[in-house]
């Protein structure tokens, strides 16, 4: 985004991919990009939002039809294949129509499928998944020790940030619009790209200071887990700390760390 090259500030970075989502406080200055804090949802993503679209679907067809489609194991990828096209298309446009011929069959013969989606049946129907973004931007910005007001820029990142109604949830939380001038599908890409350079020494005018997103230690006596490195610790990090073994004469010994 080249906010490095700027004066420097505070920049909150929303991330909201297939699978996760991540939200990170991030303060530039000089080239030096420091993470503050970070903190996420390990559970929720896309494809929350696709489940969504595919039991409303299944729903549907059940009322009307009486069969259900999620017994189905062919069907029921027609409906996922059906449900992401449409969530993509309801991100530019206020309607849909999905039309699965053939999706089943009976005794009376072959069944279709054929429904029109608006936005706003969307968004009602995953509000409650975009609402679950916010409680850990909240904790980030907690963790970093600022308000959302102390926010200079906004970022998006995935492609489930395309959603109109994403978008208006962030710029609801922190009073402002966030910044969509790079592709939210290769930002990732084009990140790893420059810490790469970075790395091998190619790029000298920007240093990425990142912090471990969760809390790290091991497994002691009684399955008790002992934490060594707190998370939002910048890294590269080490921690010792001595244990005993936990009987006599023991020779070996299993490490697990979580």
């Amino acid at each position: 985004y080249g906010l490095e090259k700027k004066s420097g500030g505070t920049v909150a970075v929303y991330d909201l991919g297939g699978g996760t989502f991540d939200v990170s406080v991030l303060e530039i200055s000089d080239g030096v990009i420091e993470v503050k804090s970070t903190n996420g949802d390990t559970f929720l993503g896309g494809e929350d939002f696709d489940n969504r679209i595919i039991g409303y679907l299944a729903d549907e067809f059940k009322r009307e039809q009486g069969i259900d489609l999620r017994s189905d194991k062919l069907a029921l990828q027609r409906l996922k294949e059906a449900a992401e096209k449409a969530k993509i298309e309801l991100s530019s446009s206020k309607e849909t129509e999905i039309n699965l011929p053939f999706i089943t069959a009976d005794a009376s013969g072959p069944k279709h499928l054929v429904l029109k989606l608006t936005r706003a049946k969307l968004e009602s129907l995953v509000d409650d998944l975009v609402q679950r973004t916010l409680e850990p931007c909240k904790a980030a910005l907690k963790d970093a020790g600022l308000s959302a007001s102390q926010i200079d820029e906004v970022i998006l990142v995935g492609g489930m940030t395309r959603m109109p109604k994403v978008i208006e949830t962030v710029k609801g939380f922190f009073g402002k619009d966030p910044a969509r001038n790079v592709n939210p599908d290769e930002v990732v890409a084009i990140g790893a790209a420059i810490q790469g350079a970075v790395l091998k020494g190619d790029v000298k005018d920007v240093l990425l200071l990142d912090v471990t997103p969760l809390s790290l230690g091991i497994e002691t006596l009684g399955g008790v887990f002992t934490r060594l490195i707190d998370r939002n610790t910048t890294i590269p990090t080490k921690k010792s700390q001595v244990f005993s073994t936990a009987e006599d004469n023991q020779s070996a010994v299993t490490i697990k760390v979580y």
